[in-house]
């Protein structure tokens, strides 16, 4: 080695050092530790020629990263270079080499005196990325050493910091981190600069000593020891230092790189939020919160790049996947059309919540609206990319969240405008209406009509290209509403064998399980609705949706649009037969006719009323839920989307976002759903044994009839009654003819299979449940009009009518005048 002197007048005495005289083997191995004792033992033996070489490194992808290797260590110099030793040095002397080789070390390098610690080796790239130790010779002044000491911290932080760099500045680690390493490096130059500037004082300036270099390296020290508080924070968070391994408790936090299995990259917003972090921690400092802005400003630009590209054009270019948007590719448009599922919006763009900085974490969700809007407009080619002007580059920049709220107001406003001109989705709404809320449904009716016969069939046996062509026909008569419809090719007729009321009680019993319950079996469930499943219980109708309308009808709302539908046919179906069945009573003669026998014509009295209530509570209940519930929640939901004023002349709460109309569109479903019954198990169970004893005694008239006219003494004879007229008489032939009966004895002969009080029981039973649960129906409908939506009160007196002069409602009042 070589040694750097200072200028004459800098030399207070003249050391001879150009040959220095070679101690003795025993002396040699006290005086110089760092020389093995192998050799200090056979000194007399003749060393190899010492001949250190430079060689190139491993390729690596940092693109300013060193490919030379290290320089050899000092303790495996021959002993003709070791140095004097320190302790036959005078102090001044001391002071004078001491100097020489901090400034050596302060770049990086090992000195004379000065070398690394004996367990580090630089070639170990996590010892490079701690720092190196050092280690001074014996035989300096106290006094220098503690001050060399305290020096010594810059030299480990720098080291640990030159190594950062290197590594960081890897492809992998993304821009944020080559930006980060970029402006490190700028910082290492200035003070690489300062001790070029210290070096020259030394050998130029008398006056130069110790105490002044400490004194001058104090704000460098600082801002080193910032930088490489920093740089460790980041280095555990990849877990590239021994000491942490694999306890860092923010795994979660951390990506994993794909084409490095089991390595953690931080990068991205991790990266600023640490930079942040520790700012706000600094925030008393001002030199430290000088520097970590400006190195935070540095590191966030081309982070603001790729947000200032995603909020005005919607585009993203993450190669290094750091940006807090993730894009899954393979959610395509055309594969949306195909399969009908949510997936474009609620997957396609989703957060990487690992990678927000906490300057975006307040406005995350406008963030990702912003892009999700612009998308969306620019599939369907209807964007306005304009050129945006003077967009902030810095999180610190006072324009920051005006920009990111006027960027997700453009994009709103563009992709509201789209849907709500181009694609027409208040008429798409209209005629979702239309059909699935039976709003003027006559073509539903002549459809009803048209398809009794198939529709009676079991499930399995429905030809639903029948009823599809139907529909057509009825959808395209001149004279009905669905004629000018231009969005009836998108309604589908379709089965499903699954009953309304176990569907619908499978969605509501989704609410957790205890650990000792097992898990219902669905199959086991469903088999006795499936053997009685016909075509009127399983019919409901599907629509298809464009893209991007299909964003705000998705599936979900499609669902929620054909549970009201099947609600709202299971109490059609019913009324249909309950009117067959008046009308049945109201042209045969049978019916009609007053008996001469009192005890059959209680009995056709008793069956008359009982049609009449169970009429009237299908009746009922099919318009409170059209008229009271699905109507007024219409309107409301209209008038936000079209914004119209109210009575008063107050502007109501329009629709200004797409999230905000879609959000609107589910609260008016769910408040649909909820004020129709449908999300109560309990209500549910009830309304199904109601509508199925309607459903029962209507299919029950045929029976009723025959059994009528067997058991009425009134036609047991030939001849006509006295109490009857002619017309009837005429009728009640004409109808018996029809039927095929050859004389009246075969009814005489029938009478024992169809006694009049096996009929009279079958009456009996049918008002029996349907008082009972009738009148269960309006005790919990109080129940839950007091406790949960208070519309059910109106529905509470509607049913009341249909309830009033039974038994039932009469223990019911007497229960209520002993509770007051």
């Amino acid at each position: 080695m070589t040694s750097r002197t200072r200028s004459p007048e800098r030399r207070p005495e003249p050391l001879p050092v150009q040959q220095p005289e070679r101690p003795k083997a025993s002396e040699a191995t006290r005086a110089y530790p760092g020389v093995p004792r192998t050799q200090a033992a056979k000194a007399d033996v003749p060393q190899q020629p010492w001949n250190p070489a430079a060689s190139l490194q491993a390729y690596t992808t940092a693109p300013l990263a060193s490919r030379m290797s290290m320089p050899p260590l000092a303790s495996q110099a021959p002993r003709s270079l070791q140095p004097r030793p320190l302790k036959e040095l005078s102090i001044e002397v001391q002071e004078a080499v001491i100097l020489e080789d901090l400034l050596i070390i302060l770049m990086g390098y090992e000195g004379q005196y000065i070398r690394f610690a004996k367990h580090y080796n630089p070639a170990v790239e996590t010892q490079r990325l701690a720092g190196p130790g050092f280690r001074i010779l014996p035989g300096l002044d106290p006094a220098l050493q503690d001050l060399t000491i305290a020096m010594l911290k810059i030299a480990t932080s720098y080291g640990a910091i030159q190594a950062f760099v290197e590594v960081q500045s890897r492809e992998e680690f993304g821009s944020v981190n080559h930006a980060l390493c970029a402006a490190i490096r700028r910082m290492l130059h200035d003070y690489l600069v300062l001790i070029v500037q210290l070096e020259t004082q030394f050998l130029t300036n008398s006056a130069f000593t110790l105490h002044t270099l400490n004194l001058q390296t104090i704000s460098a020290g600082h801002m080193m020891y910032q930088i490489y508080s920093l740089a460790h924070d980041i280095l555990r968070r990849n877990s590239l230092l021994e000491e942490d391994g694999d306890s860092d408790p923010d795994f979660d936090d951390i990506e994993t790189l794909e084409n490095i299995p089991g390595k953690k990259i931080c990068k991205g917003g991790t990266v600023l939020g640490l930079i942040t972090k520790r700012l706000e921690t600094m925030s008393g400092d001002p030199t430290a919160k000088s520097l970590l802005t400006s190195l935070l400003r540095d590191a966030s630009r081309p982070y603001m790049t790729m947000l200032n590209e995603w909020l005005h054009h919607g585009s993203m270019k993450d190669p290094h996947a750091e940006f807090l948007i993730r894009e899954q590719t393979s959610i395509r448009r055309d594969r949306l059309e195909e399969d009908y599922t949510d997936e474009y919006w609620d997957r396609r763009y989703t957060l990487r919540h690992s990678n927000i900085p906490p300057q975006l974490d307040g406005v995350k969700s406008k963030v990702v609206l912003a892009g999700k809007y612009l998308n969306v407009v620019r599939e369907c080619g209807g964007v306005d990319v304009r050129a945006v002007k003077d967009v902030p580059r810095y999180f610190d920049d006072i324009r920051f969240l005006d920009n990111i709220n006027n960027a997700y107001a453009v994009a709103n406003e563009s992709l509201l405008k789209l849907l709500l001109t181009n694609y027409a989705l208040p008429a798409r709404l209209r005629s979702l209406k239309h059909y699935f809320f039976l709003d003027r449904s006559d073509f539903f009716s002549c459809f009803l009509e048209l398809g009794t016969s198939e529709l009676r069939k079991p499930v399995d046996s429905v030809n639903t290209s029948k009823l599809q062509s139907l529909l057509d026909i009825v959808l395209r008569q001149p004279g009905s509403v669905a004629a000018r419809d231009p969005f009836k090719e998108d309604v589908k007729v379709e089965m499903n064998k699954i009953s309304l009321i176990e569907s619908l009680t499978r969605v509501v019993n989704i609410s957790g399980m205890e650990l000792d319950e097992a898990f219902p079996n669905p199959t086991s469930q469903s088999t006795e609705t499936e053997k009685v499943a016909i075509g009127f219980t399983s019919l409901q109708l599907d629509y298809s949706v464009p893209f991007p309308v299909s964003l705000v009808i998705s599936r979900k709302t499609i669902w929620r649009y054909q549970a009201l539908f099947r609600y709202l046919l299971s109490l059609r179906y019913p009324e249909q037969q309950l009117v067959a069945s008046w009308q049945i009573q109201n042209r045969a003669a049978t019916w009609s006719h007053q008996s001469s026998s009192r005890e059959v014509e209680i009995w056709k009295r008793s069956v008359f009323t009982l049609r009449a209530r169970m009429l009237n509570f299908v009746q009922q209940l099919f318009y409170f839920c059209t008229s009271e519930v699905i109507e007024p929640n219409w309107q409301a939901f209209m008038e936000k989307l079209n914004g119209k004023e109210d009575e008063n002349g107050g502007s109501k709460r329009i629709v200004s976002t797409v999230d905000e109309l879609m959000g609107d569109h589910v609260d008016f479903l769910d408040t649909c759903l909820k004020e129709c019954m449908l999300t109560n198990s309990k209500l549910l169970k009830i309304h199904s044994k109601l509508v199925h004893t309607c459903f029962l005694f209507a299919n029950s008239t045929t029976w009723l009839s025959r059994g009528l006219e067997i058991n009425d003494p009134d036609f047991s004879g030939t001849e006509r009654p006295a109490n009857m007229n002619k017309q009837q008489w005429a009728r009640f032939q004409s109808e018996k003819y029809r039927r095929g009966d050859a004389t009246s004895s075969n009814s005489a002969s029938k009478r024992g299979e169809t006694p009049l009080e096996k009929m009279q029981d079958v009456a009996r039973k049918c008002g029996f449940n349907f008082d009972r649960h009738l009148q269960i129906l309006l005790d919990a409908l109080n129940h839950y009009a007091a406790t949960e939506t208070v519309v059910l009160l109106g529905l509470c007196a509607r049913l009341s009518i249909a309830n009033q002069g039974t038994e039932s409602s009469s223990v019911s009042r007497s229960n209520e005048e002993a509770t007051l």
